[in-house]
């Protein structure tokens, strides 16, 4: 066994062990509500996940471990000047031309790829995701991409609830006919949407209740390692 299909036997095995054991632990939890503890052990899942996915997808290609750097830091969208100049009010608009170093957003996504210092790929990690998310999450890729023009935009999500075949796990998804709609307005923000786990996610059906668990293969995770690898491949 090679030291990826290891680490894909350990990502497995660390999602079998936190998604069989989480419904137990948030009943017993004292310290916040039962569905509070399950979105957040959820959610750190697939970020653990996502991480180890992009570290494993970079050595495996020859990457160096010190040109490559994972992060949810908040980078800075800057106010853009054209809005500031077409202010009528002139006490607004100097008041911010005085202050236009202030003037900015504080913006991040789950995981973010950073080679040699520069954001090369940005991931969303989500345990499920529906298209009233998919809207927010393309906002937030555009005004990155502001900045990292040739930024690489991933969604890892565990469950689908986007409609269409997200959920079937096929190599090429034909995507449901709302999300690519929500795309379409987005050009320059190519989504890439990769899940997890087959079968649409039903609210009644819960991965975490023993009756409904979803196995987590490992032709789906290394799907995910060979897409990165190809994005990642350019900056060696």
């Amino acid at each position: 066994m090679n030291k990826m299909d290891r680490k894909i036997k350990e990502l497995i095995g660390d999602y079998n062990s936190v998604v069989k054991v989480i419904d137990k632990d948030a009943k017993d939890s004292d310290d916040r509500s039962y569905g509070g503890m399950i979105r957040s052990v959820k959610g750190k899942l697939q970020e653990h996940i996502t991480e180890e996915i992009v570290k494993v997808a970079w050595e495996d290609i020859g990457g160096c471990e010190d040109r490559i750097n994972i992060n949810s830091k908040k980078q800075q969208i800057h106010i853009l000047k054209d809005y500031v100049k077409a202010i009528e009010n002139n006490d607004i608009k100097k008041y911010i031309l005085s202050n236009i170093d202030e003037y900015y957003y504080g913006l991040s996504v789950d995981k973010q790829v950073f080679i040699d210092g520069d954001m090369v790929i940005g991931i969303e990690c989500k345990s499920y995701t529906e298209n009233a998310m998919i809207k927010r999450i393309l906002v937030d890729f555009s005004l990155l991409k502001t900045i990292y023009p040739k930024l690489h935009c991933y969604l890892f999500q565990l469950e689908s609830q986007l409609g269409g075949d997200y959920s079937d796990t096929n190599n090429r998804s034909l995507g449901s006919t709302s999300t690519h709609t929500l795309m379409s307005y987005f050009k320059d923000t190519k989504l890439n949407i990769i899940t997890f786990l087959k079968g649409e996610r039903k609210v009644d059906r819960p991965i975490h209740k023993p009756g409904f668990f979803k196995p987590l293969k490992k032709n789906e995770i290394k799907k995910a390692i060979t897409q990165i690898q190809n994005d990642l491949k350019q900056y060696l």
